[in-house]
């Protein structure tokens, strides 16, 4: 390993019991290797993880509910709703949502920044022409 990629705590920094070359610190090659597993798990936990799977997913569900309802709703209630179809009319628009939602999902996936991204927006997002 050379000089330039030890640890400052490692051997011949007086880093306490670093006494041998190999004191359990990846070489570049093995870090390089952890990151990028890192990466596609952070990848799939975002895509996982995406609100708008879960929003649409339980107005699909909702909506699902409310048409079945309303598809079987006795001619009292109908009269109630001053003869609208509410859990019909409801419900489809929920389902409505709920599809738009989830093909927003599917159409435009959500990717976690990269690691340039991540640098950038620790120093502020400022370059020279944001001023």
């Amino acid at each position: 390993m050379s000089e330039s990629n030890r640890r400052p705590d490692g051997p011949g920094h007086g880093g306490p019991g670093h006494g041998g070359p190999d004191h359990g610190v990846p070489d570049t090659g093995e870090l390089a290797q952890t990151v990028e597993e890192l990466e596609r798990k952070s990848a799939t936990a975002s895509r996982l993880f995406d609100v708008r799977r879960l929003i649409g997913g339980l107005f699909v569900v909702y909506g699902v509910i409310l048409v079945i309802v309303g598809a079987f709703d006795s001619g009292a209630e109908i009269a109630k709703a001053e003869d609208v179809r509410i859990n019909l009319w409801t419900g489809l628009g929920m389902l409505a949502l709920g599809l738009f939602f989830l093909a927003w999902q599917l159409l435009r996936p959500m990717h976690p920044p990269s690691a340039e991204e991540l640098a950038e927006a620790m120093r502020g997002g400022d370059g020279p022409e944001g001023h």
